[in-house]
């Protein structure tokens, strides 16, 4: 005798598989990849191709982060060059899929270095760029995966009130700080977004990427000039990068004769478990660090 009931249960439960079956988000940053988490909660499984502490100019993908696109339902860059060689968008081209760029409607700072003009790709550095970072996020999950479309609108409402507060966390921290003493020296440019935000001015040694493409590396010309700039400007600390090298920082502050204020997160997030683990933790460490370096 044919059974109904288990028809129907074996109905239902392939129902509820179909409506609860995530969509997968790839991406390729970890700033990227803490604030996506945040939107998709439990709606969505996001990927990062970057682990905490590696770096997005000079990162080379290898087989699993091909594996990671191919399977991907969303696939989400930061753009403005950030991926050198557009690595991102090389992966999502050949996986034959779209590609969201997290910085679309930002208007990139541009960056005059030794006669070079280039987008400055550090937009994240500032909470009102984070935010459009946010909506773009938002709109692609939505998009995707309309049927979580209130969740993930809930979530980025929330992160977003949540940047607005970190917004004014930060003006008031940096508030204790002279103005003429807010001359920030790092690795490579990665804080300009800050600096322009909050008042400071930012020189650093090497361009605004650390690999071999335009607008990148150090020369003893950039080097020299970060050298007299400290000395002029009489600043107190100079910071370096978690991750990039410290041994160029080390030698520029023995050579200006003053001291190293710590490190700062420029192009990727801290490991899980130090304050560095979420895009507002990240932040918040680095203005405490500045703080305590230039007041």
């Amino acid at each position: 005798m044919f059974n109904y009931k288990a028809l129907i249960l074996t109905c239902l439960l392939m129902t509820v598989s179909v409506c609860s079956a995530e969509i997968t988000v790839a991406v390729s940053t970890t700033q990227i990849y803490n604030l996506t988490y945040n939107i998709a909660g439990d709606d969505a499984k996001v990927l990062s191709i970057l682990a905490p502490g590696q770096d997005p100019h000079t990162y080379q993908p290898v087989t699993k982060d091909i594996e990671t696109v191919q399977n991907a339902d969303v696939i989400i860059e930061n753009g403005l060059h950030l991926e050198g060689k557009n690595w991102m968008k090389t992966l999502a081209e050949d996986a034959g899929k779209p590609l969201i760029t997290a910085t679309d409607g930002i208007i990139p700072l541009i960056m005059d270095k030794d006669g070079t003009k280039v987008n400055d790709p550090h937009a994240w550095f500032t909470p009102r760029n984070a935010a459009v970072y946010v909506n773009n996020i938002a709109k692609a999950l939505v998009k995707h995966d309309p049927d979580n479309r209130a969740s993930y609108i809930s979530r980025a409402k929330l992160l977003l009130a949540s940047l607005k507060s970190l917004d004014g966390w930060i003006r008031s921290e940096v508030s204790v700080i002279p103005p003429e003493k807010r001359v920030l020296v790092t690795n490579h440019d990665a804080f300009q977004y800050f600096a322009t935000e909050y008042g400071f001015i930012n020189t650093a040694p090497i361009g605004c990427s650390t690999g071999s493409e335009v607008g990148g590396g150090v020369t003893p010309q950039r080097r020299e000039m970060v050298v007299n700039s400290i000395r002029e400007m009489n600043v107190r600390s100079i910071f370096f990068e978690t991750t990039i090298n410290p041994k160029l920082i080390r030698e520029i502050a023995k050579d200006a004769g003053i001291s190293i204020g710590g490190s700062l997160y420029s192009d990727s997030m801290g490991d899980s478990g130090t304050p560095g683990e979420t895009y507002i933790g990240m932040m918040r460490e680095n203005v405490i660090k500045i703080v305590r370096g230039l007041k």
